[in-house]
């Protein structure tokens, strides 16, 4: 006795929460062809997708196919069934190519990759949240101490008068600049394809008062689960990006900090400068404080000397 044989069927359901559309761009994916080809499956009646399956390939044809967010189930097939589908299999290949009822002829799941291949110098592909701040963090700790030692140069050139070195510095500065906004650009259209965006809206970053915002919205909206008209989802997030990404934390907590000591010492410095002011400004000055102190004791001086004087004169009257 033959062992036991299964069959995934599908009826046109979809997963709770997932849209049509979807649903047909990632199937097409999946099937590696046309949406139009696709469309058939969604005609109401129940469509074999794969027969004559183990338990355990049925098992991952059908997590295959869940993650396009359709909802297909695993029937058991019988002797019969099996006989009725070579009948079908050998009448398929006399049937009509645009026949509604006909199964795709493509594998289910064998040749798509589970998940995306990782291009950061492309305008292909997907990127997640995390992964988007680790590779912006690796930009920013690249393009950092050649900042610094540029910097150091262009010192050097000012010092000397050199305006050959100068102009070179420029060329040199102009294109690092460049070359930093075209590779940030590649990283923005990624994790803009991951949320299923298009990668044109990198252009928002441009306008007035929403470029402002734009960034943090790219980095708040989480991607799409399961493939989209981009792509596979991006391989799952390593240590090494988890660390990256930490750092993001170390750095705005350092400016944090970094501005409020500088906010604290710009009001330390302006209260000792309105001191210093008023002490300048004020009705009472250093000389006049002089000349209260020697006055004093010269007053003091005079009305001993008049008493003195007074003192022979009561003694004669007694």
């Amino acid at each position: 006795m033959s062992d036991t044989r299964y069959k995934i069927v599908f009826d046109g359901a979809l997963q709770p929460g997932v849209d049509i559309t979807t649903a047909k761009l990632n199937l097409a994916d999946l099937f590696k062809t046309e949406v139009t080809a696709i469309e058939r499956l969604f005609n109401g009646s129940t469509v074999a997708l794969k027969r004559d399956l183990s338990h355990g390939d049925a098992q991952a044809y059908l997590q295959a196919l869940s993650k396009t967010g359709i909802d297909a189930r695993i029937e058991t097939e019988t002797a019969i069934e099996l006989k009725l589908s070579d009948v079908h299999e050998q009448s398929a290949g006399v049937a009509e190519p645009d026949s509604p009822y006909a199964p795709p002829r493509a594998s289910v799941g064998e040749s798509l990759p589970p998940f995306a291949t990782l291009k950061p110098f492309s305008v292909e592909g997907r990127i997640g949240r995390l992964r988007f701040l680790a590779w912006t963090m690796v930009l920013s700790l690249v393009t950092m101490p050649i900042v610094g030692v540029f910097a150091l140069i262009a010192l050097g050139l000012v010092s000397s008068d050199s305006t050959t070195g100068l102009i070179i510095g420029g060329i040199f500065a102009f294109f690092l600049f460049l070359g930093f906004m075209i590779v940030s650009i590649l990283f923005t259209v990624q994790r803009l394809h991951d949320i299923g965006w298009s990668g044109w809206l990198w252009l928002l970053n441009l306008v007035p008062f929403v470029g402002s915002f734009f960034p943090l919205v790219i980095m708040a909206v989480p991607g799409n689960t399961v493939a989209n008209r981009y792509g596979p989802p991006p391989p799952p997030n390593s240590t090494a990006v988890k660390v990256l990404c930490s750092l993001w934390i170390v750095f705005v907590a350092l400016i944090f900090a970094g501005a409020i000591l500088g906010g604290i010492s710009a009001v330390q410095q302006e209260y000792e400068s309105t001191l210093e002011s008023s002490y300048e400004s004020g009705s009472v000055t250093t000389d006049e404080i002089d000349v209260e102190v020697e006055v004093e004791p010269a007053a003091n001086s005079a009305d001993e000397a008049a008493e003195a004087a007074q003192a022979p004169v009561d003694s004669a009257n007694e």
